[in-house]
């Protein structure tokens, strides 16, 4: 086989090319080399960058919703929110061992905005009061902060106490 590709002078050809490559200025390496370099430190700081990016959700504020106009939204705007959405109707399904399927949801009262900040609206209700204490408020809010983390926090709105409690967790891992 060998016999073949010299016969050809294919083989003179690639030493003919590795010669001229071999002859090349010790300047021209080092410009290569500091090419090489520096694609690979771009491509490492946009990988760090892609990988430090938080991860965005599907989940989107409904902007065709009908606000309703109540008291609580009353409440909300004399303190300075603007009510973006009205109730809200998340579905959720839930597998268990790989065949056996369970549906849910979760209510989300209302959207409101003030000064560029998203915050996301639950009301107290009489027959399922919040607790107020950190289990209490992680156990019965925090999965609605999760499904919006661009929302900066919470508001609970209890129209008893006619009271806006803004609630914003912080996660550390």
């Amino acid at each position: 086989m060998g016999f073949l590709l010299e016969k050809k002078g294919f083989l003179r050809k690639i030493r003919e090319y590795y010669g001229e490559v071999m002859d090349m200025e010790k300047g021209d390496v080092t410009v290569i080399l500091l090419i090489v370099l520096v694609v690979a430190v771009y491509l490492y700081t946009r990988l760090q960058r892609w990988l430090r990016r938080p991860i965005t959700h599907n989940v989107k504020i409904p902007s065709q919703s009908e606000v309703p106009q109540d008291e609580v939204v009353e409440l909300l705007e004399g303190a300075g929110f603007d009510v973006l959405a009205g109730k809200t109707k998340i579905p959720i399904t839930m597998t268990i061992n790989d065949h056996e399927q369970l549906e849910s949801r979760l209510f989300i009262d209302y959207f409101a905005q003030k000064d560029d900040e998203l915050f996301v609206v639950k009301v107290a209700r009489e027959r399922k009061p919040l607790d107020m204490t950190g289990s209490g408020i992680r156990d019965q809010l925090l999965a609605y902060s999760l499904l919006y983390p661009e929302a900066a926090g919470m508001l609970y709105v209890d129209m008893a106490q006619s009271k806006i409690k803004k609630i914003t967790f912080h996660i550390e891992v």
